[in-house]
Formats: C-alpha cells, structure tokens, sequence
C-alpha cells in the first residue's frame, strides 16, 4: 500500500481494516476493507491528495451526504465518509462481480436482450435519484456494476459534488470530471446547470456502446471527441449491427440528440420506450435516416460557428493535462543475494515478479544447500525464505499479487503472500510443470507433459486445455494467460529437427482451437502497456507490441536486454511486473555443458572442452568409458548418444536419430540400449554396439512412455521406469524374452523414477516422493517387498558403488555416501558427506555417476558453474516506451 493508505488504514483502524487495492482512477484509489463493526467488506475510495487540494474536503464532505439517503436496488449506497489524517475517503458496499467496462472490454458487444435489459435497470436507478434531485452527471461503463447480473450504479452525486465545491478551480488546474466519449453536448460546452437529461443522453451512449460495440462518437483525443459530440450525427446503430431491433435503435438516437427538449423527458420513458417495439421517433425532432430510424437535424440547433468554437476552446481550456513530469530513466542494477540465499540453478523459470514489481521471489539455497523459495521487497535489504516452499520450484503470482503459486513435490501449490499456510491446488497429471500463469477469473494454465491443461486456483481436479500433434514431435510449454483470461499465449516446441524449435502461439480456452502467431521466441509473457515479452535462442529479450483483443501482433519486436539465461525445455529465466513491465532475469550467456572427472578427494579433471551440452553420462562396467547424451550447442537441440574413451580422449558417435537419450550399458560392455521417441510412436527401447558399428535394433515396444532402463545381473529381466502422459513414474519388471509378461513393481499415486539397481541384482534404488518431498528409497524386486528410506533431508538421483556396499545420491549441492552392510537384509549407515559442487541437476535423469568400484565419479557441470549467478532488474522501460521516450536496452 501507499504512504497514504497506511496513514488511513491506521485513522480507521478502529472502523475499517484496509485488506488491498481494487483500482485507481482520476478522483481516486479504491481499496477493498472489512467494516470490523458490521464484519463486512466494503469499498473505500480515497480521494487523491491534488483533487482533495483543489476541491477542499469540508465542503465535498457536505455535498457528497446529500447523496447518502438514496436507497434504490440498482444504486450503490454512501455508508460512510470523512477525513483521516487531512485524507479524504467515503465508503461504499462492496459489490462482487464486474464493471459494465470489464465486460464490454471482454465481449465488446453484448446480446441485445442483456443490453436492453441493463439500460432498463440503470434507467430505473437515474429516475429515481432524478426524483429525489439528484444528477450523476458521469453516468459510464466504468460506474455500472454487474452484480450477479444486475446493474448496479456507483457514484452517484459524486461528479456533482466536485462541481459544486471545485468551481473554477478545476478549470484553472485542468481536473476533468466526465468522460468526454459519454458528456452531452450541454455538459462539453461546460454548462452547470444541467438535469436529468445530461443522464439519459450518457445512458444512450452506453446503449449504443453496448449494441454496436462502441460508442457513438470516437476520436485520438478528448478534443477531438468532444468536437464530435456537439457537431457529429452519430452512425446509425443497424448500419454496424443488423441484428438491433428498429424500435431499440430509435431509442439510442433519441437519447443522443444534440438538443435536450428532443430527448426523453425523464429516464422512466427512456425505460419504457425500450419495451415499446412500436416506438419510432417523432419526425418533428428530426428527420428520417434510409433506415426508417428519425435522426436529429443540425439545422434546427442553430448553434452559430463561433459558439461551437468558442465552446471547443473553453472545453480545452477544462479537459487539457496538468503538467505531467517525465518518467523516470531506465534504471538496470544487479541484486544482491547473500551468501545464506544464493541463487539456484533448477529446472524452469527460478524467478517472478509480483504485479506490481514491487517484490521479487527466486528460488534459492540457504547455508547449509537446502532450496527455498526466496522473497525480497524493492526496499528490503535481505533475501528471506518463504515458509512451506522447501524443495518447490517456479513461482508465479496471482492477479492482485496476494497469492504466490509454485509447484512443489508434483503438486501446484499457493501461500498468502502476507503470510499463512501452504494450500494444494491440484496434482500435476503428468512428471513435470513447464510453467504456470494464473489468470483474472481465477483459472490456473500449466504444462504438464507437453500439453496445457486448467484448474481453478482454488483447488480441483486439472482439465486438458490442448494437445500438442505427437506424430509432429511436438510440445507445449510456458503459457502467460492474457488480460481477457479466456485467451492463453504459449511456446509450440518440437524434439529433434522436425522444425522450428520454438514458436509462439494462442489457445482459445473457449473452443481450444490453437492458432500460431508466426513469431520465434520462448516464454512469453504479457505487460499491461500492451507488449507481448518473449525471449530467443540468442539470450536476447524483446518486447513487441501486440493487439490482446485480436491476440496478434501489430508493430516489430524492439530489443529489451542481452544475456538472459535459458535452460532445458526452452525455459527463459526472467520474471516480469504484468501491471509496470519491470523486469528481472538471471544473466549470463547460454548454458554449455563439460563433463568433469572427480576422485573421492575430490581432485577433478574436465574429461572435454565446453563445446556441447552433455547429459546423462554413464560409465562402462570396466570404467574405461563414458556413454553420454549430447545436445547440439542448445537445451533446445537435438541431442543423440557418443561415448567417450577415458584413455585415447576420442569420442564416437552412435545415434543419429536426434532424439536419443539415457544411455545404459549391458553386461559386458559391448552394447548400450536407449530409449527413443521415432515417427509418432510411444517412446521405445533400442540397442547398438557401443564401438559405433552396425544399425540400432528395436529392443522392446511398449505401451506407455519408456524413460529408463536397468538390467539385472543375469540378463534375463529389465527394469523400466514408464511416464505415461497423464500418470506419475511407474516401476515395471519385464523379462527380456517374453516383454509381454511384464509385471508392475510400484504403480502408487505417487512419482517414482531416477532406478538403479544394485550390482548383485537384489536392491532397486529409486526416489519417490511418497512422504511429501523428493527422498530416496531402496527395496527388492519382489512384489510386496519391503522398502526402506535412505536419504534424511531429501535427496535424488541415486547410484551404487564399490561393488554394491555403497548407496551414493545427490542433494542440493552436495553427494552423500550411505555404507551398505552385508546381510540378508538391507541395511545402510548415516549417510556422509562426500564432495560439494555446483553441478547440473536436471529433473526425472541422474547427472553423474560413479564407477562399478566407487572410485570414480563423472558429473556434469555447466561452464558458468564458476560464476556469481546474478539476479538484474530493470526499471522504467515500459513507462518511457509509453511516454514516447526512447527507453535504450
């Protein structure tokens, strides 16, 4: 909140507790409160300082009361008001739904029964108060409500007040009361004197608006608007829309003549003409258009030219600006993060701006390489992790920034921002979340599995979205949710070469149809300026202005930053402020892999120069080489197996397919089996010589997706992890000679995957995260056997070593040793600390390993592993781009 809502919150707080913002205008800020007295909600506006200057607090306190005794169904009632702390507020109910101006921003034009309808209603509210002698004098979209359907007016005797009290005053100052696309012809030539006439002419341009779409007149500036509304003849309604019933029609232009005494006398026959479908207007306050439909005749106002002149000038005289100081200049600096909360490298977009810009939350680890979620004010000197997010990753935040989401043991999850326990949204149907946007209505889009589905943010069973073309290798990922909150920006993705790797497009979450917007770019994201921020492979961000109504885009893409890191899965590692365009990413140039050599002291040599992106390595059963997945320079290329030769340093390709990965050696060494993912088909297990000879042969076929593999000692079964798109991991036991009498081992609600199977055959390591976090577990290979957890305080990615009586897993940053006993049964010791090291992590694939006798062990690292991960945040771009100041990158 502002200084100045503090200092009101804390005059009131023995009346009312100021709960958040709801929106700002010219007159004031609205902020939603609790009446602590009436345990209620309720609405208080709070006028800004300057018009309170100008207007004088006194006097608009004694004009707004005499409003505060209309009690009518379709008006919002005055139920307080007054001073606090030299601050001028009133307070008004809280009325749940939506403006009329939310709604024709979303629909643009609305069914002609529901627009009649609402007129009607508002009509009834303006005859009333026309009654009890009051004028609203602003009657438009923004002061309807939709109140479970019905019209709702607000701010009644407002605008009277401010001219009543602020006289000349608001000339002099340039405060416009009115919007000139609604002000009658009488109320534009700056006359005060006006009756309910002025409402019923602004009530037929919210009809019109709502029949056609827009209002009668338009134009680039006030000026220009207001010349329109004393001059113009408004088009004819059944020329833009057919459909409008002729009686309706008539009604608008009566309401919209120039001239007073041609309009409805009051708003009740306003009312009543429209259920009247013989109502035509009197050829004697007009003539007839083509249509049959009377329109006014200039001619008869006699207006001479230099009155209009005059009143134009005087009408600029009201409406121009004050004097609007310059936006401030782009302001770039680097964060800094303390030891006890670095920044982390996992999977996804590790950081998020609220809406506001004015707090951001990364994913970090404290001191002792535990992983947070981490928030820090624009003010506040220290990072501080945010209660119930341990091991939770890619945050993002809810519309009015009081709710922060993140995903957290495969599961969507949300904390108060003010403080207060964790909440489980849903269960993610498929391993992974490749981002989330939480939209207006309340809808939550997500990836998960390549496909975008939708849950309502407080809590339910997720709903598909769309479907990416499988048979294409295609993907969809990184969805932003725009303003309407029914269209959804996202990146199409593709494994291998099957073309563009990244692409940007929209989902209609109405029909579900997906249309490509022909730009290339990564993780888009929405701004309120109208810019559509997306990232590209060459680290740069860029910002293009883009139509969110038509979803497309209408001006070139204008460069915002270099050297925004990207990781896996074409994730761009930035957060934006969707209300100031204020943003944050963590810098650096495009990740590069090596593969790193380390003894048990932890001595280390790179095994290759950082030229590829390396996953997966796995050694061979004498140690002698290492078979690796590799990318072609990106996360977001093709990648396919080599091995490596400890001794000659050679390296040898074996796939070329573009879409192999994981590697596992069989007995002996002399071939490797991978899964694929080929032609359309279910990913499947294939086997090649590991000297590079021969062609790949089919190994097993199976039904759901194949993402690792381990075999037992004698060769004669396999052990599969599977991921069927809308399961979590599955552990199967296939014998390789009859795959058709495959037998689940762990089939759980839970997410069970990362296998290794102990070197006698008899142990399977796996992590689970059955017990609420990531941990890793051993049992047998016996259905029913029991299980044991391994890991204290989290962990992943386990191997075994020194031929089975060591267990070796990964956690944060650091390995750890468990020393495994023999005997019948298992049994570990505490695990140790081994080694720590900022070594790569990737979800659902162990990314080291260690040699059959344990003296060895392969990681692999990313080049900027040595580096001081940053955290920039730049200021005041979208302000100066808006002010139509060159904001230079």
């Amino acid at each position: 909140m502002t200084g100045n809502v503090d200092r009101v919150g804390a005059a009131l707080a023995d009346r009312y507790r100021i709960e958040r913002e709801l929106g700002t205008g010219g007159m004031a800020t609205v902020y939603l409160a609790r009446d602590l007295k009436n345990d209620r909600q309720v609405a208080i506006k709070v006028l800004r300082p300057e018009r309170a200057a100008i207007l004088g607090a006194d006097r608009f306190l004694a004009e707004i009361k005499t409003t505060a005794n209309l009690q009518h169904p379709h008006i919002v009632a005055l139920f307080d008001s007054g001073v606090a702390d030299g601050t001028v507020f009133y307070v008004m109910p809280f009325v749940q739904g939506e403006s009329l101006r939310d709604r024709l921003t979303r629909e643009k034009q609305l069914p002609i029964d529901e627009a009649v309808r609402i007129a009607r209603e508002t009509a009834s509210a303006l005859d009333y108060a026309h009654r009890h002698g009051v004028v609203h004098r602003d009657i438009k979209p923004e002061n309807i409500l939709l109140h479970d359907g019905q019209a709702v007016v607000a701010d009644f005797g407002i605008a009277l007040a401010a001219t009543s009290v602020g006289g000349d005053r608001m000339t002099e100052t340039g405060l416009s009361l009115g919007t000139p696309h609604y002000m009658s012809p009488e109320q534009a030539m700056g006359g005060r004197n006006v009756d309910a006439r002025t409402d019923v002419y602004a009530l037929g341009c919210v009809l019109y608006e709502m029949l056609t779409g827009e209002p009668p007149f338009t134009g680039p500036t006030p000026q220009s608007v207001a010349v329109k509304v004393m001059t113009d003849e408004p088009r004819p309604p059944m020329q833009l829309r057919k459909t409008i019933p002729p009686h309706v029609a008539g009604v608008a232009l009566t309401a919209l003549a120039k001239l007073p005494a041609d309009r409805f006398a009051s708003a009740a026959a306003f009312a009543e003409a429209l259920l009247d479908r013989g109502y035509s207007p009197s050829p004697a306050s007009g003539h007839v258009a083509p249509n049959g439909v009377s329109r006014p005749d200039l001619r008869r106002m006699a207006w001479p030219a230099i009155a209009v002149t005059l009143a134009v000038a005087a009408l600029w005289g009201w409406l121009r600006p004050g004097p609007v100081p310059p936006p401030p200049p782009v302001e770039r600096f680097t964060l800094s993060l303390g030891p006890g909360a670095m920044l982390a490298d996992g999977p996804g977009v590790p950081v998020a701006l609220s809406p506001d810009g004015a707090r951001l939350v990364y994913l970090g680890l404290d001191s002792q390489g535990t992983q947070w979620l981490f928030g820090r004010g624009r003010e506040q000197a220290e990072p501080t992790p945010i209660g119930g997010t341990r091991d939770a990753g890619q945050p993002f935040y809810s519309p009015d920034g009081q709710w922060l989401g993140f995903v957290q043991n495969g599961r969507i999850r949300k904390v108060p921002v003010a403080g207060g326990g964790v909440v489980t949204i849903c269960e993610l149907p498929s391993t992974l979340m490749q981002g989330a946007a939480w939209g207006p209505d309340g809808v939550i889009v997500f990836s998960s599995g390549g496909r975008l589905y939708q849950v309502a943010s407080n809590g339910g069973p997720p709903t598909l979205a769309a479907k990416p073309d499988s048979a294409a290798g295609s993907f969809y990922r990184w969805p932003d949710v725009l303003p309407d909150g029914r269209h959804v920006v996202f990146v199409i993705g593709r494994t291998g070469d099957r073309g563009p790797p990244a692409e940007l497009a929209v989902l209609s979450l109405d029909d579900s149809v997906v249309r490509k917007l022909g730009q290339a770019g990564m993780s888009p994201r929405w701004v309120d300026a109208g810019f559509l921020v997306f990232t590209q492979g060459d680290n740069t961000l860029f910002a293009a202005p883009f139509d969110d109504r038509r979803a497309r885009f209408i001006g070139p893409p204008e460069r915002l930053a270099d050297g925004v890191q990207f990781g896996v899965g074409l994730a761009a590692k930035m957060g934006i402020a969707r209300r100031t365009g204020d943003f944050a990413y963590v810098e650096g140039s495009a990740q590069v892999h090596e593969l790193v050599l380390l003894d048990r002291q932890g001595r280390e040599e790179v095994l290759r120069a950082a030229a590829d992106n390396y996953s997966a390595p796995r050694f061979s059963p004498d140690g002698a080489r290492i078979a690796v997945a590799v990318g072609a320079g990106t996360p977001t290329g093709p990648t396919d197996l080599w091995v490596y030769d400890r001794a000659s340093r050679a390296r040898t390709r074996l796939t070329f397919d573009s879409v192999s990965y994981l590697p596992t050696w069989e007995a002996g060494g002399r071939s490797i089996v991978y899964p694929t993912f080929q032609g359309g088909r279910p990913k499947v297990l294939f086997r090649i010589r590991a000297d590079g000879s021969g062609t790949p042969e089919l190994l097993l076929a199976r039904p759901s997706a194949v993402q690792e593999v381990a075999f037992t000692p004698d060769h004669r079964s396999m052990v599969l992890v599977e991921t069927p798109l809308e399961t979590k991991g599955d552990i199967w036991v296939v014998p390789v000679d009859s795959p058709a009498n495959a037998r689940p081992l762990l089939r759980t609600p839970f997410n069970e995957r990362e296998i290794a199977l102990s070197p006698n055959g008899r142990w399977l390591a796996y992590v689970s995260d059955e017990a609420g976090s990531d941990d890793v577990y051993v049992r047998g290979l016996e259905e029913g056997s029991p299980r044991w957890r391994v890991s204290t305080s989290g962990g992943t990615e386990p191997r075994w070593g020194a031929g089975g009586r060591e267990l070796l897993y990964r956690h944060a940053d650091s390995a750890y040793a468990a020393d495994v006993p023999s005997g019948a049964e298992f049994r570990t010791r505490p695990p140790r600390t081994l080694f720590g090291g900022r070594f790569v992590s990737q979800p659902m694939v162990a990314m080291w390993d260690v040699s059959a006798d344990g003296s060895r062990f392969v990681f692999v690292r990313s080049t900027r592993a040595g580096e001081s991960r940053a955290v920039r945040l730049v200021l005041h771009w979208f302000e100066r781009r808006q002010a139509g100041i060159a904001a230079i990158p």
